[in-house]
């Protein structure tokens, strides 16, 4: 009964939320693009010809959004250990970014360049547990930031999701060891009930 009645809330709030509309109607995979256009429009992340690495990219809604905005001449890897549709102009890896075979595929699709951008809205298969979950969502902040350390150019950027909670304020210490700034966005499209929340870290420093 409760998992019923669990499902039947979830499928009336998708029922009643505008950004699943507008989603649906845009052709964007999720209702997740929002939010990446939401920071986008404020911090101006995206730019033609750029070279982005999309972490945890299924299904796709932001890998779409990206591919529209960098253009053919723009490069962009989506990597995830889930299955993704194809998009245009995307690179897609199937794999566990943090395993060597995955990031040395990161590495020779790049062609002896550097990333402009990775961006990450990776969440864990959440239990339930706030103090477990909160843990997760950490571990994953950090293996991005660990790529982020290898792969992006001098001056780059990084965007990563995370959820409130222990362990953020170190979080964003070590962010700040690495980047020039240091910026917390939460987007209109998150749901109101939800704890997450979004780091953007500018100009990297190599």
């Amino acid at each position: 009964m409760a998992k019923g009645s669990s499902k039947k809330n979830w499928l009336a709030r998708q029922q009643k939320d505008p950004y699943v509309k507008q989603a649906q109607q845009s052709h964007y995979r999720s209702r997740a693009v929002y939010k990446l256009i939401e920071i986008d429009d404020k911090d101006h992340l995206l730019k033609q010809g750029q070279t982005i690495i999309d972490l945890g990219a299924a299904p796709g809604s932001w890998s779409q959004y990206v591919s529209e905005k960098i253009g053919n001449k723009g490069r962009l890897i989506a990597i995830d250990i889930l299955p993704m549709e194809p998009v245009d102009n995307t690179l897609f890896i199937k794999g566990d970014f943090t395993e060597q075979s995955v990031y040395e595929q990161c590495l020779q699709a790049m062609d002896n360049t550097r990333a402009d951008l990775v961006i990450s809205d990776m969440a864990p298969n959440l239990s339930g547990i706030r103090a477990a979950d909160q843990a997760r969502s950490l571990y994953l902040a950090e293996l991005s930031l660990d790529l982020a350390k290898c792969v992006l150019k001098q001056g780059g950027d990084m965007l990563v999701k995370v959820f409130e909670g222990e362990g953020i304020d170190r979080y964003r210490h070590d962010l700040k060891e690495h980047f020039g700034k240091v910026i917390v966005r939460k987007p209109k499209a998150s749901r109101d009930d939800s704890r997450e929340f979004y780091v953007l870290a500018r100009a990297f420093r190599l």
